[in-house]
Formats: structure tokens, C-alpha cells, sequence
């Protein structure tokens, strides 16, 4: 991600925290726009070209999009174009995370991180529902329904509409990447730090809690633990968070001597 990007997304996720009104109507029709430009190369290459004054770009917003989204959304997008993007892929890959971080604002009663989660486990555990979401041969609009009837009933809505939207426009990326990016998002746009705990057991609620406890301590931040069951790990538990991963398995500590006794 070059420098520009980077504070073209500061400035962006910045506009977004400071509107008001901003509701899963919103993230919709971000999710719609960002398919739109990734879909025309033309268009995402003039909204990111800086050589256009910063006018001339929001005049393309409003001319493309004005008349069929909110004026929250216009607005939205219009902040979105008047800053320097490193590429126009930047700029569309910024107007899908303004998407999923709406749709996380807009529920913020949903536990939308873990459901996101265990949805990716699902199709971690389904190679066949992974194929029909990934392949690049199948119809996008079909994927979009797929996901809904698959979550309907077990998901809030934003977390369906954060995967279906998704699934809809992959540019190159697998369903899994796909899903835990969009759980980052969702996790930092509510100032918390997702963790993934391996444990060969279910931990307790006051196991789960003592862990988060500690997390939340060593990373300065709230920490969400998304748990994970794997009899391979024998006991301990193994933490994935952020870059770091921490391995107090016994499986670790096994293969730990059995190294040292090779030699």
C-alpha cells in the first residue's frame, strides 16, 4: 500500500465516522459502487486520476451516481475520490472497506465478527461451497443469493450483506481472504483486536474470559476471541493475533523437544 493510500484511507474512514445517518441502506449502495467501479477500469481510472482537479472528479460522482444513491453515499464517495490514491484498485478496494465498515456501523448490536468467522470455517470445512463462491465461471448474482439462503435465519443482516457483496466481486482474492479482512474491519472499526484461539477442548467462559483479559492487557486494546476445537493441539491453547502467534500447545512444547533431543 503506498503512502498516498494510506492517508487517502485515513481521511476516508474519517468522513465516515463523522457522518451521520450512516445505515446498512448506505454500506448497500457503497457495496454497489465499489462493484461498479471494478467493474469499468475506465471509471475507477478517472475517479483515481490526480491529474483531474479534485471538481472534475466529484462532477463524475455526481454525474454516475447521483441520481441513485443516497446523498449520504454521493457524499461519501465524493471524499473518497478527492483524495490521492496510489492506483485506481486503491481507490476501489477504499470504497469496499467504506462499505464493510458501514455496514459494521450499522449493527453495532450484531456480533458480525464472529459471524463472519464462522462462516469462513464453514467454508474452510466445505470445499465444494468454497468452489461455487470462488470460481471466477460462475454467475456473480448467484453467488449473492447463495450466501443469503445459506445465512439466512443464522447471520444479522449486515453480516449477510458484507459476504454476499463480497462473493459478488472477488478481483483475484479467495472467499477466505475475503472474510478475514472483512473481519478486521469490522473488529477495528469497533476499536477491538480479533484473536483466533486453538484449544483442544472448548475453553470455559472463565477460561475465555481470563484469556481475553490478558490479550487486551499485552495489546493495549479490547481483544475478541474467535475460538477454534482441534484435537491436534492435545492441550494449551495456540493465539493468532494480528502478525503474532502464540503457541502454549503442548503439541509446540512435543515437537520443541523432540528437536532438541535430535539435537
Amino acid at each position: 500500500m503506498g503512502s498516498a493510500t494510506t492517508q487517502a484511507l485515513a481521511a476516508t474512514t474519517a468522513a465516515l465516522d463523522g457522518a451521520a445517518g450512516i445505515d446498512l441502506a448506505v454500506a448497500g449502495e457503497l457495496f454497489a459502487a465499489a462493484r461498479a467501479l471494478g467493474q469499468s477500469s475506465q471509471l475507477a481510472g478517472a475517479l483515481a486520476d490526480s491529474a483531474a482537479s479534485t471538481q472534475a472528479r466529484a462532477k463524475v460522482v455526481a454525474d454516475v451516481f447521483g441520481a441513485a444513491l443516497q446523498p449520504t453515499t454521493v457524499k461519501l464517495l465524493t471524499t473518497a475520490v478527492e483524495q490521492r490514491w496510489s492506483s485506481p484498485d486503491d481507490l476501489v478496494d477504499a470504497v469496499e472497506e467504506l462499505a464493510v465498515r458501514g455496514a459494521a456501523h450499522s449493527a453495532a448490536g450484531a456480533d458480525v465478527e464472529g459471524e463472519l468467522f464462522r462462516f469462513s470455517r464453514t467454508v474452510a470445512a466445505n470445499p465444494e461451497l468454497e468452489l461455487a463462491l470462488g470460481s471466477r465461471l460462475g454467475d456473480d448474482s448467484a453467488k449473492g443469493a447463495l450466501v443469503r439462503t445459506l445465512l439466512q435465519g443464522r447471520a444479522s443482516d449486515a453480516t449477510t450483506l458484507i459476504v454476499s457483496s463480497l462473493v459478488q466481486q472477488p478481483r483475484e482474492r479467495r472467499v477466505r481472504q475475503l472474510l478475514n479482512r472483512a473481519m478486521d474491519l469490522v473488529a477495528e472499526q469497533r476499536g477491538r483486536t480479533v484473536a483466533t484461539v486453538v484449544s483442544a477442548v472448548p475453553l470455559s467462559s472463565a477460561q475465555t474470559e481470563r484469556l481475553s483479559a490478558a490479550l487486551s492487557k499485552r495489546y493495549g486494546g479490547t481483544v475478541a476471541l474467535n475460538a477454534v476445537v482441534d484435537p491436534k493441539v492435545v492441550g494449551g491453547v495456540r493465539v493468532h493475533i494480528a502478525d503474532d502467534v502464540i503457541d502454549a500447545s503442548v503439541s509446540a512444547r512435543l515437537a520443541d523437544l523432540r528437536q532438541r533431543i535430535a539435537g
